[in-house]
């Protein structure tokens, strides 16, 4: 994998490891319930995952091989759902990513780095 595309992947588990640093401060519902602060933080971070996984995709397709492609999908879908109905966002849903989705995401990230060194 060439330079640019691993600047992603670095990106993607940042954002991850953001949003971890957020509900550890928290639960993840409670971090959710604050409106002010904390979900708005963690809705940027998934989008900007979203939006790493979507130029991922459009610039280097073998990337698809480390990463369930309906997993990117859902969260490129979340991504959209944010964008347009921010005040109506489910937040189970977010919550069930969190819970579910990020870290997956999280050891296919450290997995392609530790196979790229």
């Amino acid at each position: 994998m060439s330079k640019e595309p691993m600047s992603k992947i670095y990106l993607i588990l940042e954002k991850i490891e953001y949003i971890e640093q957020i509900i550890s401060q928290n639960s993840i519902t409670e971090a959710l319930a604050d409106a002010v602060t904390t979900r708005p933080a963690i809705l940027m971070h998934l989008t900007a995952i979203a939006e790493q996984f979507n130029n991922l995709k459009k610039e280097n397709e073998s990337f698809l091989k480390y990463f369930d492609e309906k997993d990117v999908k859902g969260m490129y879908d979340v991504r959209t759902y944010i964008a347009h109905e921010y005040e109506g966002v489910n937040l189970a849903i977010v919550e069930w990513i969190i819970r579910h989705g990020l870290p997956k995401f999280k050891l296919q990230c450290q997995h392609i780095i530790e196979n790229e060194k």
